[in-house]
């Protein structure tokens, strides 16, 4: 599923029952989770899961990377339009700062696509070299779709945000269905679905006005960038970890094993129905926590966590609880099985893990240690390569343990320093 990153302040007034922007911004990121459902189905009954599975490559190389490098990007633009915004200033200065940072940051991307294709195109995409152009494709599309959210996000305009989100997973799925529909059966064909669905997502907000902004005082990389690099590398791996299950079992799998791939991208996807879900919390809730933290409202900023933590934890609980005893019959309805309780049991509970990490990480960010949550997510990747290396020679079960062992090392890292800032606070 993609990763969608929630605009910087939906709180509104502290006591305000929902967070302004909630109901757009929701909307949005849910048509974006059913529509990513959607396509990996479709595309499996157009082509079959062996012809499937460089698109399932595509997939998790593509939000392994992008998002790694351009969430920060979004999240900076958008945190320095809100400041200015309640400044009374105009924003379009920040923009033409970020413009070239964005763009520099896929280049190099484009560049190390380029420079292993030849690796990617016969190892992961099956020889299709129209996959890797896509890649390159989906890097520059994804460049305006992650400025288009941070401006929207920074200048509250929540039906912006939500528009780009729900427009692209649209699209995405109509045109799947339409290939489909007409038996198309190149893989090229759908792996450019994925390219250019989010330049729509774009043109429908940019054709509306939706991403102007006004001139203002000039902007300075200090005033967009003070913890720039400790959020890319934290990003980076955040990323990396959330999508190396598909790729780990792609890299380790032999050339006939490509029909097993496709499924444990299938559970994979399946898995992360919970990590949806707490999207609706990180919304309502996170952002408050950013602004108690600056206010320095100490006990409004535990009751917040507090909470935040018991919805978290007992949404990762439900979810490895419905994994173990629903996973296989409900994998068999979405995409024709392929996968044991066992597999879904522990993707389900690395996602729960993943995602209480996430919720702590947020947490650390908002006590301004960006420092620790860069750590702690490198050294997740550390735990997972280690783990999947020397756990085990079942080609899924080795990579479970990996995803569990990294997200619950994330976790620890995490709750340490929240512990230790917490502390400081008393």
């Amino acid at each position: 599923m993609t990763e969608a990153t929630i605009p910087p302040d939906l709180t509104g007034p502290k006591k305000a029952p929902l967070p302004e922007g909630i109901f757009p911004v929701g909307i949005g990121i849910f048509i974006s989770g059913i529509t990513s459902y959607a396509f990996f189905k479709v595309g499996q009954l157009a082509l079959g899961k062996e012809d499937f599975k460089p698109l399932v490559a595509l997939w998790f190389i593509t939000f392994a990377l992008v998002p790694g490098f351009l969430i920060p990007v979004e999240q900076e633009i958008g945190r320095a339009l809100a400041h200015r915004r309640a400044l009374l200033q105009g924003g379009h200065p920040v923009i033409r700062k970020m413009v070239p940072l964005a763009f520099g940051l896929a280049a190099l991307l484009v560049v190390l696509v380029a420079a292993l294709s030849p690796l990617l195109t016969s190892q992961m995409f099956e020889g299709y070299w129209l996959v890797t152009i896509a890649l390159i494709f989906t890097i520059i599309a994804y460049v305006p779709m992650h400025l288009s959210r941070g401006i929207a996000s920074g200048m509250g305009r929540f039906v912006a945000y939500g528009t780009i989100m729900g427009v692209d997973g649209a699209v995405r799925i109509v045109a799947c269905i339409l290939l489909w529909q007409l038996n198309v059966t190149s893989v090229g064909a759908y792996a450019f679905v994925i390219a250019l669905s989010p330049l729509v997502a774009v043109l429908a907000v940019f054709t509306r006005g939706q991403t102007r902004t006004e001139d203002g005082p000039e902007a300075t990389y200090a005033e967009l960038t003070p913890n720039l690099g400790w959020l890319l590398l934290g990003s980076i791996s955040a990323a990396a970890l959330v999508n190396a299950g598909p790729i780990g079992v792609d890299i380790l799998a032999n050339s006939d094993q490509a029909v097993m791939v496709t499924a444990f991208g299938n559970g994979v996807l399946m898995s992360r129905i919970p990590l949806f879900l707490f999207q609706a919390v990180q919304a309502s809730l996170l952002p408050r926590l950013a602004r108690l933290a600056a206010k320095e409202d100490h006990d409004e900023f535990r009751h917040g966590l507090s909470l935040l933590l018991k919805l978290v934890a007992g949404v990762a609980i439900a979810g490895t609880a419905g994994a173990a005893v629903l996973g296989p019959w409900a994998l068999t309805i979405m995409y024709n099985g392929g996968l044991d309780r066992r597999t879904l049991t522990l993707l389900a509970l690395s996602s729960g893990l993943y995602m209480l990490a996430l919720a702590v990480a947020q947490a650390v960010i908002a006590l301004h240690s960006h420092r620790w949550v860069a750590i702690g997510w490198l050294s997740s990747m550390v735990a997972f390569l280690v783990v999947t290396a020397f756990a085990s020679s079942d080609l899924f079960l080795r990579v479970e343990l990996g995803l569990v062992a990294g997200s619950a090392v994330a976790l620890s890292v995490f709750s340490f320093a929240l512990y230790e800032r917490m502390k400081e606070m008393n």
